[in-house]
């Protein structure tokens, strides 16, 4: 079962578009808002939210009652109807598919049709939310799309003004710029927006993950924007890690790290510690296996076990042994005393290099093909799962490489969980004003 917000705040409402394998909607609803309706449309990741949360809503437009399952529609989101949410919606929340714009898709960019974002805008206008977060890559932010990227955030500051079908973005952003430079006839229909660009380990999660996060509030709500951005500031940091490495708290947390796999770590280290920044340490692939927050630790995967069948090693589920790991250039293993490498989805859901880890373990003698004296092997699904921070209850549904595309697709828990809290309070801390 899903673990219950941490003090609820009131009575929170969302809606989840893209949901995924749900990543962003435990995080939303860990902070506090309760779902009215989750829309997804593969059906691997419809399957997980269903063995973990969700149940198939149907034809039924019913706002469900506090502590029932959430409403799943499944399918095409542009089918989904909103109107019965009207003004019900506390936060509307999803990550529009990103390969338009991602360094691994075709960067087709506004002419892919796989561009959700007009779909998003039109859950605004039948919704209203007081407050929308939506999560995508970074490549939204490369010079060839900035033009666009910043059209995208004109339409989410004004989403009632819909663009015609015949209209071009372009045409489309001129009228949106003339908008914004008249006061507003009705502050509901005008958002304010805030783009955030993370490194979700300067977030206290174990991996580089480098994407950008939009919130934008209904105006009229009040939010302190300027306080929302204090808000949200990185909480975590490399010199932090690399400082307790050197004061050695990082290795009284790990005392059975090997004295080979310590020597090797810290002959990298700057002599001179880096400038206290009052931050956290990031926190490592060893951090995620040993366990984070009172999380047990999972059990080493044995050699002879490389053979892709489940027996609940530790009676931990989906942490099985995968054989046939390969390092070579261009997929570079993950480390246990750095944050693991970008979990991601793979053109066929089978991620490269990025999936493969060194292990403490010495090889009997030195490989030709690699520079790396030690064993590696894959990931299991398990170790891949505490790496984006989703609890060792979630189930995934699937095969391993649908379970790995869920998991590369989605927003980390303890990321989201982050931003949504502090949406939160700043609607709280608004409505508290008036």
């Amino acid at each position: 079962m899903l673990e219950q917000p941490e003090g609820p705040i009131g009575d929170r409402t969302s809606v989840e578009l893209f949901a995924g394998g749900g990543g962003l909607a435990m995080a939303v609803h860990r902070a506090g808002f309760r779902p009215l309706l989750v829309n997804e449309l593969v059906k691997h990741a419809c399957d997980t939210l269903k063995a973990n949360v969700a149940v198939a809503r149907g034809e039924s437009e019913r706002i469900p009652s506090p502590g029932e399952r959430w409403p799943l529609v499944e399918g095409d989101v542009s089918k989904v109807r909103f109107d019965y949410l009207w003004d019900r919606v506390d936060l509307l929340a999803g990550g529009p598919p990103c390969q338009p714009f991602s360094l691994g898709g075709v960067a087709k960019g506004d002419e892919d049709k796989r561009n959700m974002f007009p779909e998003m805008f039109r859950a605004i206008r039948k919704i209203q939310p007081k407050a929308v977060i939506c999560e995508n890559v970074r490549g939204l932010l490369r010079p060839s799309f900035r033009p666009y990227f910043e059209y995208i955030e004109r339409e989410l500051r004004l989403p009632f003004e819909e663009r015609g079908d015949e209209a071009t973005w372009r045409e489309h952003d001129d009228v949106l710029r003339e908008r914004l430079a008249e006061e507003p006839a009705d502050p509901k229909r005008r958002y304010d927006v805030v783009t955030t660009t993370v490194n979700a380990a300067d977030y206290g999660v174990p991996q580089i993950r480098n994407r950008i996060i939009i919130v934008a509030f209904r105006s009229n709500c009040g939010v302190d924007i300027e306080g929302f951005k204090r808000a949200v500031q990185p909480t975590h940091s490399e010199a932090a890690l690399i400082r307790s490495m050197l004061d050695g708290s990082y290795w009284e947390r790990h005392p059975d790290v090997p004295s080979h796999v310590r020597m090797r770590v810290m002959s990298r280290l700057p002599s001179t510690p880096p400038k206290d920044d009052g931050k956290l340490p990031w926190r490592t692939l060893r951090d995620a296996i040993k366990g984070i927050d009172g999380q047990p630790s999972l059990p080493p995967v044995p050699w002879d076990r490389l053979d892709r069948r489940e027996y609940r090693l530790g009676g931990f589920s989906d942490h099985i042994g995968w054989p046939d790991a390969r390092i070579y250039s261009g997929h570079t293993p993950n480390e246990l005393d750095r944050p693991a490498k970008t979990v991601k989805a793979g053109v066929h859901g089978v991620p490269g290099g990025e999936s493969v880890m060194l292990t403490d373990d010495l090889l009997p003698e030195p490989l030709d093909s690699s520079p790396y004296a030690y064993k590696h092997r894959y990931m299991t699904v398990r170790e891949t799962a505490r790496v984006m921070t989703f609890p060792d209850s979630w189930k995934l549904a699937g095969p391993r490489g649908e379970q790995m595309r869920q998991l590369g697709n989605a927003v980390p828990v303890m990321l989201g969980e982050f931003f949504a809290r502090a949406i939160a309070r700043a609607l709280d801390e608004a409505e508290s004003q008036r």
